[in-house]
């Protein structure tokens, strides 16, 4: 059925935490993603014992507030709305074995950019999840506009950063964003940067040496169209760097490492200094998700142990999760597995190169066979614990022991 172009009334909200739904989806989530080893696992100091090997476990890893919260309120979706279609703008979050379950259980995804053809068939007789990440200003009035029933899983610490750009466009403020330009995330960030009357401005940096081109041009100018070209795709339409480049304040995509986001504020700020004599034109905001400092600090404490190497489970695409894959290859042999089907056998893994930007196949003796092994364990905020459990066993069947 054609959904109509005019706009429609928005819909009253429905409330679908009630204690019988919530009931119902907590007994659904635990028998999903529930571990009853790795909570065995965290209660004894996040230590396990066997014969051969130990498994030390991050203090913090797996699924934040915010991730439990979208799952919960997209499996409250499916049993509030048992006969209506149910879709979900992309992925709820960025785990595949997650967002497979959700397929099962009959919410369909579909692209989350506006002006796509699958917006254009939604009725006023569907559900739309937005997932964890949030979406694009133009996609939610779309939806809005077709009558759509919306369920908002957009995380709190991401809405605190769109508070933050939004306010930087009121008061004629370029927003220079730290992270992913093609993130589903930053290009919510991003969207929200141009106010409410879309006349702000952002541009996105992904790295320092992104930020070092930005901090020079502050600083001295330059080739308008070389700069404009080098950041194609991450900055806002009618761009100027001479004009926009004025006034900035640094805001970030909430998974990115906190240290990096600090140097690139420290930079961008030293550029204004420099430049102004004074840093009245710079403004920055700490937004770096709290469940994301967490994981890292936790796995900066994990790598002060005595490690043979480090395994981080999660999927490919998260970005808090390839963090920590930085952070623990600088120290030890560390490899990134979506779940234990990718330890293969003793000599053999699947793992993704961050660098390669791809999963790679290994054949050597990446499990050693020394008297007693001790492997360090993490995972980014969207992995569930089941799958942590289902590496932890698959390491011992490997290394020949079992679990007590």
């Amino acid at each position: 059925m054609e959904a109509s172009s005019s706009a429609r009334p928005p819909r009253s909200k429905v409330n679908l935490r009630t204690p019988e739904v919530m009931a119902h989806v907590q007994a659904e989530v635990e028998q999903h993603y529930r571990s009853e080893l790795v909570e065995r696992i965290r209660g004894n100091q996040g230590v396990y014992n066997s014969a051969k090997t130990t498994i030390r476990l991050a203090r913090e890893f797996g699924f934040c507030y915010g991730v439990e919260r979208a799952i919960d309120l997209a499996y409250a979706a499916r049993k509030v709305f048992p006969d209506r279609h149910v879709y979900l703008l992309g992925e709820i979050i960025h785990n595949p074995d997650v967002n497979k379950q959700l397929a099962a259980m009959g919410i369909e995804s579909i692209v989350s950019k506006p002006d796509s053809v699958a917006l254009d068939s939604l009725t006023d007789e569907d559900v739309v999840i937005v997932p964890a990440f949030g979406a694009e200003v133009k996609t939610i009035a779309e939806i809005r506009q077709r009558g759509c029933q919306i369920v908002d899983t957009t995380c709190g610490d991401v809405m605190s950063v769109w508070r933050r750009v939004r306010q930087n466009a009121k008061d004629g403020i370029t927003s220079i964003i730290h992270g992913k330009a093609q993130h589903e995330e930053t290009r919510a960030t991003a969207s929200h940067a141009l106010g409410d009357k879309g006349a702000g401005h952002y541009l996105i940096v992904l790295n320092l040496q992104e930020t070092g081109i930005v901090c020079d041009y502050i600083r001295h100018g330059g080739d308008k169209a070389k700069f404009l070209a080098q950041f194609e795709g991450a900055y806002s339409g009618g761009f100027d760097p001479d004009l926009h480049l004025r006034k900035v304040g640094v805001a970030n995509q909430t998974t990115m490492l906190r240290a990096e986001t600090g140097e690139v504020q420290h930079h961008v700020q030293n550029a204004i200094s420099e430049r102004d004599g004074n840093v009245e034109n710079f403004r920055f905001f700490d937004t770096i998700c709290g469940a994301t400092q967490d994981r890292q600090d936790a796995l900066f404490h994990l790598l002060q142990e005595p490690l043979d190497l480090m395994i981080v489970v999660g999927g490919y695409n998260s970005s808090n999760t390839t963090h920590l894959v930085e952070i623990s290859e600088q120290k030890l042999p560390t490899y990134f597995i979506q779940n234990a089907e990718r330890l293969i056998d003793s000599n053999t893994i699947q793992h993704y190169d961050i660098h390669q930007k791809t999963e790679i196949t290994e054949d050597k003796q990446w499990l050693h066979n020394k008297e007693n092994l001790i492997v360090g364990i993490t995972a980014g905020a969207s992995c569930p614990n089941n799958l942590i459990e289902e590496t932890i066993l698959r390491l011992l069947d490997l290394r020949g022991d079992s679990v007590s």
